[in-house]
């Protein structure tokens, strides 16, 4: 009963729901929300989406900014507020993404619509693979956090068809994990894959009240808000 009632609460939150421990094949891709309930800023426990908020990742070879910029776009008839991420490696830029997230008011899910792509080389704009909109060539918004974890939900957090089909399954929410940021216990884990790259899995780690901790061989150096 316990497990219905989660069930349940679940699907009111962002749609269709079946935890991976009940349907082991089973992705949830539709998500049921109110265009008019999302927000482009707000925080989600896991996932904090206000303007001036950075998270500082490195690893031996490279580093990562994700900055909320105070940036709007409108996609697919919503205003979603804009994520930077830009990444290096020895030093040299190799890509920067414009990411576009919206949340809802009601219960701080926050979803995915898209990202323009900008891949780097020697200085230059080499190519834009990976780019999609929400309402374009039959992509859909996808869900990046949703507002009440459980273990052994799954979800796309991208649903652009032949171009970004990442998804994540929750495994676990008491992770300890130490980085430079910190030390950190009750972690969210999450294990992505993707349909377009069969067998390949990557792992993140999230803290309440921060957010991204672990990215791959990423590991969060410092976090919070910037002018």
């Amino acid at each position: 009963m316990k497990v219905l009632c989660a069930m349940l609460l679940v699907t009111g939150l962002f749609g269709a729901f079946v935890p991976g421990s009940l349907a082991a094949e089973a992705w949830t891709e539709q998500f049921v929300m109110d265009k008019s309930d999302l927000a482009s800023s707000g925080t989600n426990p896991y996932f904090i989406l206000e303007p001036g908020y950075q998270l500082y990742l490195k690893s031996e070879d490279g580093d990562l900014t994700i900055t909320v910029l105070n940036e709007t776009k409108v996609v697919d008839g919503v205003e979603t507020r804009i994520v930077e991420e830009r990444e290096t490696e020895s030093g040299k830029l190799i890509e920067v993404s414009r990411n576009y997230f919206a949340i809802s008011k009601k219960n701080n899910s926050v979803f995915y619509f898209g990202e323009d792509v900008d891949t780097y080389k020697d200085g230059k704009v080499t190519g834009h693979g990976g780019s999609w909109h929400a309402g374009v060539n039959g992509a859909k918004a996808g869900l990046m956090m949703p507002g009440i974890v459980l273990v052994g939900s799954r979800y796309y957090q991208e649903v652009a068809p032949k171009t970004a089909m990442d998804r994540a399954e929750i495994v676990s929410l008491s992770e300890s994990l130490t980085v430079r940021a910190g030390t950190f216990k009750n972690v969210l884990k999450t294990e992505e894959t993707t349909p377009l790259e069969p067998g390949v899995k990557e792992h993140k780690y999230y803290a309440a009240g921060v957010g991204l901790l672990k990215d791959g061989d990423m590991r969060l150096v410092r976090y919070g808000y910037v002018k």
